[in-house]
C-alpha cells in the first residue's frame, strides 16, 4: 500500500476506508461454517504489563486505556453470542479496532492498547495500518458502524473467529496540521467485510488477542 503515490483525490478516499487492506487474506478468503478457522493455531503474545485485569471504568478494559477523541465514533451494532468465550472475544475484537484508531489518534503503533490486543499478524496489521495514516499527516473524524457480526469457535475454545461488516461511508479523514476534515463521497470503498481470528492469552481469564485479520473491501453483502 502506497499512498504518498496515490493521486490526491485517491488518497483522500483512502483516508475513509481505514483496515481496508487484509493481512493473511483478502477478497478471494471464503470460508463455511466446517472450515477450520484460519489461523487459529497462532500463538497469543504476551501484552504489556497495563494489560493486566483491573477491572477498570469503561474506557479501560483490561486496564487497557482504549478511549477515543469525541469526534471519533466507533459504533458496534451488534448482540452477543451466549457463549461465554465468544462474547469475550467479541469484545475484544470491538477493543483491537478501538486500539488501531487511538493509535491513529495518539500517532504511535506502540500504544500500549495495540500490544495487548494483538499479536502475530494482528499486530504487525495494526502496525502498519497506524503507520500509514501517520505517513499521511492524518487522523480519523466521524462515525464508523460495525455491523452484522458472527462468530465461531474451535472445538477448544481457545481461538474464535469473529466476522463482521464495517460502513465508514461517514468517517473521514483529517489534516493533523489543519484539522481540516478531507469529506468524500460515499462509495463501494467504504463497505468491508471482516474476518478477526481472537486467541485466548492464556494467563487471563478474560484477555484475547487479535491474531490474523482477513478483509473483503467492497463487500456487496455489506452494502
Amino acid at each position: 500500500m502506497k499512498r504518498r503515490s496515490l493521486p490526491v483525490a485517491a488518497a483522500l478516499a483512502a483516508t475513509a476506508a481505514l483496515l481496508l487492506t487484509a493481512c493473511g487474506g483478502g477478497e478471494d478468503d471464503k470460508s463455511s461454517d466446517n472450515d477450520k478457522i484460519a489461523g487459529a493455531d497462532q500463538g497469543s503474545k504476551k501484552p504489556t504489563k497495563s494489560a493486566e485485569p483491573a477491572g477498570a471504568a469503561s474506557d479501560k478494559p483490561d486496564g487497557v486505556d482504549v478511549s477515543l477523541p469525541k469526534d471519533m465514533n466507533l459504533v458496534f451494532d451488534w448482540d452477543k453470542p451466549k457463549a461465554k468465550n465468544e462474547a469475550a472475544a467479541m469484545d475484544d475484537a470491538a477493543n483491537y479496532l478501538r486500539a488501531i484508531y487511538r493509535g491513529v489518534d495518539k500517532r504511535t503503533a506502540e500504544d500500549a492498547a495495540v500490544t495487548a490486543y494483538s499479536t502475530g499478524d494482528g499486530l504487525h496489521y495494526a502496525q502498519v495500518q497506524i503507520g500509514e495514516w501517520i505517513k499521511g499527516g492524518w487522523t480519523g473524524t466521524g462515525t464508523r458502524r460495525h455491523f452484522d457480526v458472527t462468530t465461531r469457535s474451535t472445538a477448544n475454545g481457545n481461538s474464535v473467529e469473529v466476522a463482521f461488516c464495517s460502513d465508514a461511508s461517514k468517517f473521514y479523514g483529517k489534516e493533523v496540521k489543519t484539522g481540516k476534515v478531507l469529506k468524500t463521497e460515499a462509495s463501494p470503498k467504504d463497505f468491508g467485510y471482516y474476518k478477526i481470528i481472537m486467541v485466548k492469552y492464556p494467563t487471563s481469564d478474560g484477555l484475547w488477542q487479535a491474531s490474523k485479520v482477513f478483509v473483503e473491501t467492497k463487500a456487496a453483502k455489506c452494502q
